[in-house]
């Protein structure tokens, strides 16, 4: 030791009295030794918070950012702590082995130490440490301030030790190596470190794990633990929005009788025995309640009959199947093994619906009132009423009736998002034809129900030729439109009664004009297509009830106080108007602002008095989860997770809040279905206001859509929630019918849930991506197989 060699430098032999001195000095010394050697030993301890187990990297498709709930040494902890925050996108899963030959010494002996840590939870005793590190009695936090004692140190590394019992799960599939800006960020790191060379070895080491912890939190995956109330279904709430389950007074009780399963380890899958084979849509082809109807008069034979029990099969593959062809060429033709049908072709084939050329079914765009293209149609509506604005007034609109969806796909030219729907009936999979192509519909029927959107939304309604007896019955079929259709939007009409004088017609015409004038909608135009010499008149509805008031008669009479215009599962129609909302602050009451400025724009009737979903005031509540939404969906799903966006066409997200999500999505050439589970808030109306669209929905049932039909499903913690009321086996079966083979699923939700789905995917055979936990939050991102495993077998 220097003070023994000290001793000793004048080569003469030391006195007692300097002998009990020097005695005294050794001791002295020794104890600030002992007491160095502690402090700095407990240094160590940091190091164990990134991480409890070795991380397991499988074929990384591209760098996949993962944050941390809870930073002990994170750089902008205070910045991170607020509700909805992201940090940077840097990722340190992958040790970067370059850099690591490069190393000092003392950072290999760092992480080494670590790594024994991570692969043996127990303490071990440190090594021998060097002088510059025994002469260290201070260190400096991450917010530059300096901790004098060792034991709150090793207090609050404690702490975090007991917060960090539940080891991180990280599993990336297909890996590569760290890419190259993540190894020059690093690299950054250890030169600015290496220029403070006044700072003893240990604390840059501290320092360093710092860094290294701070770019683990940075990724937008979990947000810290002020932000987490986000992804935690139990922080959410109804706030000021009632549920869909609430509103509709209606609704079927298959809630009570739903059965929740218990967490299976093992499945046995089966294909469907449906007569509808390939094409099986459980609560439209569901021919035991069918025939059991009294009467299909008014199509209750095209109207959701569910399943008493939900399927638990796997639809098969139609045989040759191919990966769809993406869009925009999808528009123009898809592959016939895809949808192998014929019978529209040869029935419509006329009419420019759809042809049947080799591999191929072509659609020329046209229909059945625009032969010779939809883009002339449109472009004539906007010229027979400029008002209409396409594209900036008019942003959402509903298309009755929809055919092949030629209309709703060629509208995106336009900058309008069109919701079409058509009854799964004779016109063989026209539903089908227009999602191959990449275009949104659902199947629906206007039938007995209400449709299952929100009341005052669509912006416009269309109906070409869509076969919907609007007069008869007191109206009750645009009456239902009337419901739907937002105050002062326009009802677009394009049929023989417009402009042909049979007597069919004539008597058509008429009933409609006395209808529609006692509903208060005014013609504000009639006009015709030369070159596709077909006729329309446009309505338009009343923005207040002026008109309502002055009516000598209260045919069709207004709907009850009582009856909630919202409320839309399972919701009988009447032949009834509601009354337009009053107040410069009620929804409704003033058109959106022009797109594309309404999508980032609160709505106006949004404020802070009201409590939003996550429990803050409605307004930031729904600033919040838009810029939460914006970072997830760049950080993570676009530039993380290794999907190709060029073939992704048709998203869904499974339990749409504000929308967050589908806006977040605008500059990929997607588009998004945005589904309001019944029971969750009832938050639907704004995302319309926001210029997107969507529906309510049940997930203890199926969708009203064929079999693959979506490129992507988003569900942020909705599994969870759906097992106190079904099965999740049978939900995952839904999952597995509406995705396309090579299709992605992201989850976000318990720890819990995202291991059984887990299990779910690699029981079919999907791959999965990459799965995360931490605490008991998840996330996870599997690719549907492109085949069926070979053991399945029909069903009987």
């Amino acid at each position: 030791m220097a003070f023994g060699r000290g001793g000793k430098m004048d080569g003469r032999r030391p006195s007692s009295s300097s002998f009990y001195t020097t005695t005294t000095v050794v001791v002295f010394v020794a104890l600030c030794l002992v007491g160095a050697w502690m402090m700095t030993s407990s240094t160590v301890f940091p190091l164990e918070i990134s991480s409890n187990k070795k991380p397991v990297v499988k074929q990384q498709p591209a760098p996949v950012n993962f944050g941390t709930s809870e930073g002990a040494f994170s750089g902008n902890a205070g910045e991170g702590s607020g509700k909805f925050e992201d940090t940077d996108n840097s990722d340190t899963t992958v040790p970067d082995e370059s850099n690591n030959k490069e190393a000092p010494d003392e950072e290999k002996f760092t992480e080494n130490t670590m790594e024994r840590l991570e692969e043996k939870p127990e303490e071990k005793e440190p090594e021998p440490l060097k002088e510059s590190e025994e002469k260290k009695d201070m260190f400096d936090d991450a917010n530059g301030k300096s901790e004098g004692r060792s034991d709150d140190v090793k207090n609050d590394n404690d702490g975090e030790k007991s917060r960090e019992k539940k080891d991180d799960e990280i599993t990336n599939e297909n890996g590569d190596e760290k890419p190259d800006g993540e190894k020059k960020d690093d690299q950054e790191s250890s030169e600015g470190d290496a220029t403070q060379d006044e700072q003893p070895q240990i604390e840059e080491k501290v320092e360093e794990n710092e860094e290294k912890e701070q770019s683990t939190n940075s990724s937008e995956v979990f947000p810290d633990g002020g932000q987490s109330e986000l992804l935690k279904e139990s922080d959410t709430q109804n706030g000021s929005f009632p549920t869909q389950a609430s509103e509709s007074k209606n609704e079927k009780e298959v809630q009570a009788s739903s059965k929740s399963s218990g967490k299976e380890t093992s499945y046995s899958w089966k294909l469907c025995n449906s007569s509808a084979t390939t094409d099986y849509i459980p609560c439209l082809d569901n021919e035991k309640a069918i025939k059991k109807l009294r009467t299909t008069k008014h199509y209750e034979h095209r109207e959701r009959h569910c399943p008493e029990e939900p399927p638990t099969c796997l639809v098969p593959l139609p045989e040759g199947y191919k990966r769809p062809i993406e869009w925009p060429k999808s528009r123009d033709k898809v592959w016939y093994s895809n949808v192998p049908h014929t019978k529209l072709a040869e029935y419509k084939g006329h009419q420019n619906w759809v042809k049947v050329s080799g591999e191929y079914l072509l659609f020329p765009g046209g229909g059945t009132q625009f032969k010779n293209g939809a883009l002339h149609y449109i472009d004539t509506i906007q010229q027979a009423l400029p008002d209409i604005a396409w594209g900036k007034r008019s942003r959402v609109i509903l298309d009755v009736g929809c055919g092949v969806a030629s209309f709703g796909g060629y509208m995106f030219d336009r900058d309008v998002l069109t919701m079409s729907f058509a009854p799964k009936d004779e016109h063989e999979a026209q539903v089908q034809f227009a999602l191959e192509r990449g275009i949104p519909a659902i199947s629906a029927v206007m039938g007995t129900k209400r449709l299952p959107y929100p009341s005052r939304v669509f912006d416009v309604i269309h109906c070409a030729r869509c076969r919907v007896p609007w007069h008869i019955e007191g109206g009750m079929l645009l009456l239902e439109l009337n419901r739907l259709l937002r105050p002062g939007g326009y009802f677009v009409w394009s049929a023989t009664p417009v402009y042909q004088k049979l007597p069919e017609d004539v008597e058509i015409w008429n009933a409609m004009s006395t209808l529609t004038k006692s509903m208060c909608w005014k013609m504000v135009s009639k006009t015709k297509d030369k070159l596709n010499q077909v006729g329309m008149a446009i309505y338009q509805k009343p923005m207040d009830n002026n008109c309502y008031e002055k009516r000598s008669e209260n045919n069709p009479p207004l709907c009850k106080e009582s009856d909630a215009a919202d409320a839309a599962w399972n919701v009988s129609l009447e032949a009834c108007m509601h009354k337009l909302p009053v107040g410069p602050t009620v929804r409704g009451s003033k058109w959106p602002e022009s797109w594309p400025q309404r999508l980032e724009k609160t709505p106006f009737w949004i404020d802070g008095s009201q409590v939003g979903v996550y429990g803050k005031p409605a307004n930031e509540d729904f600033e919040a989860d838009n810029a939460h939404w914006k970072r997830v969906v760049s950080k993570s799903y676009v530039n993380g997770m290794g999907i190709d966006w060029s073939k992704v066409r048709n998203v869904m997200d499974m339990r749409a809040v504000y929308g967050g999500f589908a806006a977040a999505l605008k500059d990929q050439k997607v588009w998004v279905m945005n589904t309001v589970p019944i029971d969750s808030p009832d938050t639907l109306p704004i995302i319309y206001e926001r210029g997107l669209f969507g529906m309510y929905h049940d997930w203890c049932e199926s969708f009203s859509t064929y079999p693959r039909t979506y490129d992507l499903l988003h569900a942020d913690h909705l599994f969870s929630k759906l097992e106190k009321r079904c099965k999740l086996v049978a939900v995952f079966a839904e999952v597995d019918r509406i995705l396309r083979p090579q299709g992605k699923l992201i989850v976000r939700d318990t720890a819990d849930t995202i291991n059984e789905l887990e299990r779910m995917a690699k029981s079919l055979q999907w791959e999965v991506r990459m799965t995360y936990t931490k605490a008991n939050e998840g996330l996870l991102c599997v690719e549907k197989s492109m085949w069926r495993p070979k053991e399945l077998e029909a069903s009987t």
